[in-house]
């Protein structure tokens, strides 16, 4: 299907049922809830992007936290890698606040559109090549409406290898010729530049893995290759 905006992309990922395991696992994590968040009605639906629709810069995540943009509708919103994210994209002024706590909290993306390879939270984290495949249906949609973007930056090796993968179902790629790195860099074969980065999550934070420096150094690099509007 084509869409002629992202009103209609959104609306039809809201509604989105095609895969059973994700529909009942977001459901199962809605009615249990964790601790602290008893009192909250959690989202549980699947989660589309927001952000700057003429964005130069595309970030990718792999998929909705289970009780944080599950919980919030919003992604990379309300747990604790959506606190380090927003703390540098703030600095590197990629957004007009430093924290993203819930979807009526004033923040706004400059430049940039947020999304995910998977719209729903998998069990375990680990979604199936078919729920991915699937997926990639709304995330292509993102790409065609983004007409702007020139740079994709995937949080984490899973989201880059998700990123190789939803390629490879379109051109005539090989996953080899691909590799994570953090802060590495692939011309893909629409022009755009594919960059790797560590995903923010509290264990690669604490073991420093990545942290505001490393990220930092990223998004300026980042900043100053859409600065230039060109890739090359």
């Amino acid at each position: 299907m084509i869409f002629k905006n992202f009103n209609q992309l959104n609306k039809s990922i809201i509604k989105c049922n095609k895969c059973k395991r994700l529909v009942k696992f977001r459901t199962k994590i809605a009615l249990e809830k964790r601790k602290q968040y008893l009192d909250e009605t959690y989202w549980g639906k699947p989660v589309h992007g927001y952000g700057d629709l003429d964005a130069k810069l595309l970030i990718i995540g792999l998929a909705p936290a289970a009780h944080g943009a599950n919980r919030t509708g919003r992604v990379f919103t309300g747990d604790k890698s959506a606190n380090f994210l927003f703390k540098c994209l703030y600095k590197a002024r990629f957004s007009n606040q430093n924290n993203s706590d819930h979807g009526n909290d004033g923040l706004n993306l400059y430049n940039t559109y947020l999304t995910l390879a998977l719209k729903c939270v998998p069990p375990g984290d680990k979604p199936t090549s078919y729920e991915l495949k699937t997926c990639f249906t709304y995330l292509k949609s993102e790409f065609d409406l983004l007409k702007k973007s020139i740079v994709i930056l995937a949080l984490g090796k899973i989201a880059f290898d998700a990123c190789v993968n939803f390629y490879k179902e379109r051109y005539d790629i090989k996953n080899k010729d691909y590799f994570f790195s953090h802060g590495g860099k692939f011309l893909m074969p629409d022009g755009k530049l594919l960059i790797g980065s560590y995903h923010p999550s509290p264990r690669n934070v604490n073991t420093k893995r990545i942290d505001q420096k490393k990220m930092l150094l990223l998004l300026n690099n980042i900043k100053k290759i859409l600065d230039k509007n060109k890739i090359l």
